[in-house]
């Protein structure tokens, strides 16, 4: 990640270190090009608040997520008991994604296969971050600018994460407008429940359509993500209304090392 090595978790056993964080990368963050700007983003900020993380590199695998949405419950266990396996040998006790499905999967499933872990949104890490005063925004490119955020089904509803996300977007100095959907009445962008992997049912509107008009009937400079697949969704949606000049569609972690110049 640009100027600095991230090191795995096998390099700092090997090295006799351990740690503060596991950064959970997942396979957006990993393999899908405009989601890897976010890794390293996050990786980046890690860096400059002077955290001690890791990754597990190739050693990660999916948590298993797309597979139990889809109902296949005997591959999401296969997954599932694999990385725990990894997690349990490296004694993980701490793990932070930019993932809200890996977040969800990883706090809240993982546990009933003997995967115990303090697991928290990069959004969580940002404003704690920002409050402890690790890292500092002033203002920045993104002053005064409109900026709407849109929730994340599995970071909102699932685990009832609001006030982080939009804690962190105040920090920049930014008009913050909400769309008439949001938080508890936030609506999905589509490609939840497995719904990234397959191609819309018959209906009047694709779902991610719909959202981003919502966004765009705001008129703001930027629509704020904190999830890669809701990235893809409404990207894709303000290029279908070809205003992908005039609004960015910027993950949080983005914002923040944007804001701070890293």
């Amino acid at each position: 990640m640009d100027n600095f090595k991230v090191r795995t978790m096998a390099d700092m056993m090997a090295a006799g270190e351990k740690p503060d964080i596991l950064f959970w990368v997942g396979c957006a963050g990993s393999f899908d090009d405009r989601a890897k700007k976010v890794t390293k983003a996050v990786g980046r900020i890690l860096h400059h608040a002077g955290i001690s993380f890791a990754v597990l590199g190739t050693e990660e695998s999916c948590t298993g997520d797309p597979a139990k949405r889809a109902g296949n419950e005997f591959l999401f266990q296969m997954q599932a008991m694999n990385n725990i396996m990894v997690l349990n040998g490296y004694e993980v006790t701490k793990i932070v994604t930019a993932c809200p499905h890996c977040f969800n999967t990883l706090k809240n499933e993982y546990p009933q296969l003997g995967g115990h872990y303090e697991v928290i949104h990069h959004s969580q890490l940002l404003q704690e971050l920002l409050d402890t005063g690790k890292i500092k925004v002033e203002g920045g490119t993104f002053k005064g600018k409109k900026i709407t955020f849109h929730d994340p089904c599995y970071l909102g509803r699932a685990n009832e994460v609001y006030e982080a996300p939009r804690r962190v977007i105040m920090r920049l100095d930014s008009l913050m407008v909400e769309m008439k959907r949001s938080k508890s009445n936030g609506l999905c962008c589509g490609a939840g429940g497995a719904q990234m992997f397959k191609e819309p049912e018959p209906g009047n509107k694709d779902i991610n359509m719909e959202r981003t008009e919502e966004a765009l009937a705001l008129t703001p400079d930027t629509i704020a993500g904190a999830c890669p697949f809701c990235m893809t969704m409404l990207s894709d949606g303000v290029k279908l209304h070809n205003k992908e000049t005039e609004v960015k569609v910027k993950d949080i972690a983005e914002l923040i090392a944007e804001a701070i110049d890293l």
